[in-house]
């Protein structure tokens, strides 16, 4: 599903973010990437979904060599990416419901489409009790599952999660890993860049340890090892 041939990404003037990176991610996989700050785990998500162009190489999805798509068809491709970040990124004047919704009505659903999934959405994030709750009336382990809920709503194949349990506690850091561990039952490619070491080496997934933008480690099953 993913392939990066020979990608190198080069910031101005000459700060290397990834060095001749050669990595494939097969349909369905759960892919833990690691690696101390400045490793390059950002820049190798940004490039995934289009935010970044490789300076040279390629990044394909799909076989689709996707920095090439024009900047029009670029919301297109993007329906088939989900993504959560540590910075809780929802809309403050619109309720749980909304914020979901509102992913979908910019795909193209229906209203009839929306009043149907969303509830589902919610209940698979475990929060469907929440669905007219505005974001400053939930906590922070809420906010980030109807942030999960969200990526969800256009049922795409990837989900790309950055950091997405940086400012939880524990409770609520399980709570998110369980819930990725069952989105990930659904057939859905699961990418998690984080640096907590302990969430690594419970899940028994695979692990691309990153070090000044190389991969120096691949694991099936793997531990967090820096």
């Amino acid at each position: 599903m993913i392939l990066f041939k020979n990608v190198s990404k080069i910031y101005s003037p000459n700060i290397v973010a990834l060095d001749n990176i050669n990595l494939k991610i097969k349909n369905g996989e759960f892919v833990s990437i690691v690696g101390q700050s400045g490793a390059g785990k950002t820049t190798l998500l940004k490039l995934l979904i289009a935010e970044e162009k490789p300076t040279q190489g390629k990044v394909l999805i799909n076989k689709k060599n996707i920095s090439k798509i024009k900047t029009r068809h670029l919301p297109i491709f993007r329906q088939q990416i989900g993504a959560v970040f540590q910075d809780i990124r929802l809309l403050p004047r619109k309720t749980s419901f909304e914020n979901i919704a509102f992913v979908m009505e910019v795909v193209g659903k229906t209203q009839a489409e929306i009043e149907n999934e969303v509830p589902e959405i919610l209940s698979i994030v475990g929060l469907g009790n929440k669905a007219n709750c505005f974001p400053y009336q939930l906590a922070g382990g809420e906010k980030q599952r109807i942030c999960l809920a969200r990526a969800l709503a256009h049922k795409p194949e990837i989900l790309i999660a950055d950091e997405p349990t940086g400012n939880l506690d524990l409770l609520n850091t399980w709570d998110i890993i369980q819930l990725l561990l069952k989105i990930h039952q659904f057939g859905t490619t699961i990418i998690l860049a984080t640096h907590n070491k302990d969430i690594v080496n419970n899940i028994n997934k695979r692990v691309i340890t990153l070090d000044q933008g190389r991969i120096i480690r691949d694991q099936e099953k793997g531990e967090y090892l820096l």
